[in-house]
């Protein structure tokens, strides 16, 4: 299986990866807590990540609260060349989450931020992470002083590159006024497109956009222009959706998670998918709101 097709971006100008990543969330327990059920399948889904050449996976302090880094460390260490591992903080955990209750909240303080990035460096059992990425920002924590702490352990060679989760333009510009942003991680899919814009600004600025739940795209999975590509190219729905996303931006970098190695691999072939000019026309008048029509 072939990711070449999918084409490379430099995190930060400098740090290549393959745009096919991988998101290591599933591979935890119910509720995003605690070790994986079944500890050998996980382990087998990420030892076949590396073989399938990809070189980018994401990961987070509070998937677990750190079983998810530690499951990467024991099952891959001592990495391959070239494997870029992400991870993220600034959130804190209370419990498995649910629909009702995600479990999680904001702290940005310098205190849990330094707290943070010693126990990923423990857990990933490296000495530099190569991509940190704020979680969520903190609103009782003024982002310029959240990106001057984490500018703070970049210097201090704890960090190489950093970046931003759920965040809208103005964030972004507010934290480049501190430092240099490489990666901002939003949720975006074909079916939800609310940043759109952000996608635009980062790609004038050579930030890399990493859409989560790029698969998830609800009821234009019954479309029949989706459908219609999807037969076309052999292959489900979702990863028209997900070759979509390739095309959409050459910053966009994917990271469609699984805890099933049948999964993983069909993922993949979304890189053999090939959309014409056309083909993204109908899939962007398919998945752009409609307006609402006039009353006379």
């Amino acid at each position: 299986m072939n990711l070449e097709r999918a084409g490379e971006f430099r995190i930060g100008g400098d740090l290549p990866i393959c745009r096919f990543g991988f998101g290591a969330m599933r591979l935890t327990g119910p509720g995003i807590w605690g070790p994986p059920t079944d500890l050998h399948a996980a382990q087998a889904v990420l030892r076949r990540v590396v073989e399938l050449g990809i070189n980018f996976i994401d990961t987070a302090d509070v998937y677990g609260p750190g079983d998810n880094e530690r499951l990467i460390r024991d099952t891959l260490a001592p990495y391959p060349a070239r494997l870029v591992i992400a991870t993220k903080g600034g959130l804190v955990r209370g419990g498995p989450a649910t629909a009702q209750n995600p479990g999680m909240g904001t702290d940005n303080s310098e205190a849990h931020l330094r707290h943070a990035v010693e126990g990923s460096l423990r857990n990933l059992g490296v000495e530099r992470i190569d991509l940190y990425q704020l979680h969520r920002v903190d609103p009782a924590v003024p982002i310029e002083e959240t990106m001057g702490v984490l500018a703070r352990l970049r210097d201090e060679g704890k960090i190489r590159h950093i970046g931003l989760s759920e965040v809208a333009v103005d964030h972004i510009e507010r934290a480049r006024s501190e430092v240099e942003i490489a990666t901002v991680q939003n949720l975006y899919n074909l079916a939800q497109r609310k940043h759109d814009d952000v996608i635009d600004y980062c790609a004038r600025h050579g930030i890399g956009f990493i859409p989560f739940y790029p698969l998830k795209i609800g009821d234009l999975a019954d479309s029949e222009a989706l459908k219609s590509l999807a037969a076309r190219e052999q292959v489900t729905p979702a990863l028209i959706a997900l070759a979509w996303l390739f095309r959409r931006s050459p910053v966009i970098v994917p990271i469609p998670g699984t805890s099933s190695l049948d999964h993983l691999e069909e993922n993949a072939e979304a890189c053999r998918v090939t959309l014409t000019a056309r083909d993204m026309e109908t899939l962007d008048v398919l998945s752009r709101p409609q307006p609402e029509a006039s009353g006379s």
